[in-house]
């Protein structure tokens, strides 16, 4: 690992999946996990349609305990104005939350994206190409494990060739339609993607931005669910125009405005980035425009630790979603911080929708068995490493055990 200048409060480490950076900090003040309730549940707000006006009861005597009758003979002709003021004021109060309620409810109109929806398991997955491929019984048996759990498509320039990423996309979508499934991608092909790390490459901008519209044109209006550029927020201060690369992200979140697509910027994980902090990226990159933010994305936090930084991030940005990856994260982090390829790692939760008000899903964005890049033994980033899908699942296994 290069030796870089201590950043912040702690020292520098680097993250697993593109080998982005982060601080290890000391825990940040407690918060409460979020509440399980229905995520497409309009939250309460002051003021709610047919309620009082909060600190005075309808009806209730202005100024203490004077009878109604020596009020009348005070001020007489005045008590059927009052009573008509009072009442119309009750109705704009309960006119002025139920729009309140309208705007709450358009935002939130589709409620959790992945809610009542099968997540759709790609037949041409790394995974189910090793599980049909050459190697021992061991290798095609955790191969075919991990296949069989639906994980994120990772669309990459180097992959998914400018001009062809349409049609790539299109195809993938029809099919997952065709299954009655949800797809889940992750655009990862940013200017100066990783900054220089394994997973170093993208595009310049324009033909940046000219191949997320490739790949906006491909879902259509078709629902789909996508993680834009992991690490590019998160990592932005470690790259040489922090502010340029914030504002791409937001000129490429602009481009799935019209789609079907729900989607997800980059926050980080609890491990990395301040909630403040975080919170403070996603907004100038424009998350009032998306669903939420993504957590945890190839890293190995623990879920409970994630949920409660997704909580902090959301209720600092007004109440944006999250979604966390458990791909990994079975066993925890490592104790000493590695980053790349760690060793005894194991797969996670098993992807699935959730009755939160703050995180909508657990999922396989990092898809297990792939390498985080040349450490540790591994091969380049993103290629199938068979004897860390062993390694994965073995773990994941002596785990539910207990052994």
């Amino acid at each position: 690992m290069p030796k870089d200048p201590a950043r912040g409060d702690g020292p520098v480490v680097r993250h697993d999946r593109d080998d982005a950076r982060y601080v290890r900090r000391g825990p940040e003040s407690p918060a409460a996990t979020p509440t399980a309730t229905p995520v497409d549940e309009p939250r309460a707000t002051a003021g709610t349609a047919g309620s009082p006006a909060v600190g005075t009861a309808a009806g209730a005597p202005p100024g203490g305990a004077v009878p109604a009758a020596k009020r009348a003979a005070r001020r007489p002709g005045r008590a059927v104005p009052i009573a008509l003021i009072a009442v119309a004021a009750l109705l704009l109060l309960a006119l002025a939350a139920f729009a309140t309620t309208l705007i709450v409810v358009s935002q939130q109109a589709e409620g959790n994206p992945f809610r009542d929806r099968a997540l759709f398991v790609d037949p041409d997955s790394n995974a189910a190409r090793a599980a049909e491929g050459s190697g021992s019984d061991e290798q095609r048996e955790a191969a075919a494990r991990i296949a069989a759990s639906p994980t994120a498509i990772w669309l990459t320039p180097e992959r998914v060739l400018p001009g062809t990423a349409s049609a790539t996309v299109a195809d993938t979508v029809a099919q997952a339609e065709a299954a009655g499934a949800l797809p889940v991608f992750v655009v990862y092909g940013i200017t100066d993607r990783d900054c220089g790390g394994f997973s170093s490459g993208g595009l310049p901008r324009d033909e940046y931005l000219d191949w997320v519209d490739e790949i906006a044109d491909g879902l259509g209006d078709r629902r789909s669910i996508v993680v834009l550029e992991p690490d590019s927020l998160a990592l932005a201060s470690e790259c040489p125009d922090p502010d340029a690369r914030t504002a791409l992200v937001r000129s490429a979140l602009a481009r799935f405005s019209g789609t079907g697509a729900a989607v997800y910027l980059d926050g980080g994980h609890s491990a990395w980035l301040p909630a403040a902090a975080m919170a403070e990226s996603l907004r100038a990159a424009g998350v009032d425009e998306a669903r939420g933010f993504a957590t945890n994305v190839s890293n190995a936090q623990a879920t409970d630790d994630e949920a409660a930084y997704a909580a902090r991030v959301s209720e600092a940005l007004g109440g944006a979603h999250a979604i966390i990856d458990t791909s990994r994260n079975g066993a925890g982090p490592p104790a000493d911080g590695e980053w790349c390829n760690a060793p005894g790692l194991a797969l996670g939760e098993e992807p699935h929708a959730l009755d939160d008000r703050v995180v909508d899903a657990v999922l396989w964005v990092k898809p297990p068995g792939e390498s985080d890049g040349t450490c540790n033994g591994g091969p380049p980033a993103g290629t199938w490493w068979p004897e860390q899908a062993v390694e994965l699942v073995a773990n994941a296994d002596r785990l539910a055990g207990g052994s």
